[in-house]
């Protein structure tokens, strides 16, 4: 049996850019942003909000993140507190957040 869609977690797409002298790989970047929204939401924040780092549209330090609708400025909040990966001072900045992945991904 299908779960009505009413009853189904609505969903929103944040993209981020990360401001650097160079370019990072897709699984540093990722490993930063998990390990960023666990410290700044915990365990049972992470599980309500239910952030997924998409990796498929990973391009040019532009990275999306797909999480539940009454955590986005929670995970907006988690992410830019990032301040350095592999050592490297960065910005990260929240570019747009979409409702729907083919919009988000205009974005990029």
């Amino acid at each position: 049996m299908k779960l009505l869609p009413s009853l189904r977690s609505q969903k929103r797409y944040i993209v981020f850019e990360i401001i650097a002298p160079q370019q990072f790989t897709l699984s540093d970047v990722a490993k930063e942003v998990e390990s960023a929204l666990l410290l700044f939401l915990g365990q049972l924040g992470v599980s309500k909000a239910a952030p997924l780092f998409v990796k498929e549209k990973y391009k040019n330090n532009r990275f999306i993140v797909k999480v539940s609708n009454r955590y986005s400025d929670e995970c907006k909040a988690a992410v830019i507190l990032i301040t350095t990966i592999k050592n490297v001072p960065v910005v990260v900045k929240s570019v747009a957040t979409s409702g729907t992945l083919k919009k988000a991904s205009a974005r990029l």
